[in-house]
């Protein structure tokens, strides 16, 4: 990825890591804003991108609507809520 540059622009629709990519993280991560641990109980959910800085260096960090906390991207997935239908369109 290029120095700062983002993969989810504010307004995205992003779900968070499950459980078990949230611990590893938090276990594994020795810089700026570690992972909560309020913020474990978040695993899974679906949320929209509210604002957007980068730290020092290039790392995005995201806030999200409804959802407390400071989010690296690392913690994040794209999330693509279309019907199944116009999935299967596209894959064609």
């Amino acid at each position: 990825m290029a120095l700062y540059q983002e993969d989810f622009p504010i307004g995205t629709t992003v779900r968070i890591g499950s459980r078990h990519q949230l611990l590893t993280f938090q276990r594994t991560w020795k810089y700026h804003h570690k992972l909560t641990t309020e913020q474990l109980q978040y695993a899974s959910e679906i949320a929209k991108v509210k604002t957007l800085t980068f730290y020092h260096g290039g790392d995005p960090l995201y806030e999200l609507q409804g959802i407390p906390g400071i989010w690296h991207e690392q913690c994040l997935s794209s999330f693509d809520n279309s019907p199944p239908s116009e999935k299967l369109a596209d894959n064609e």
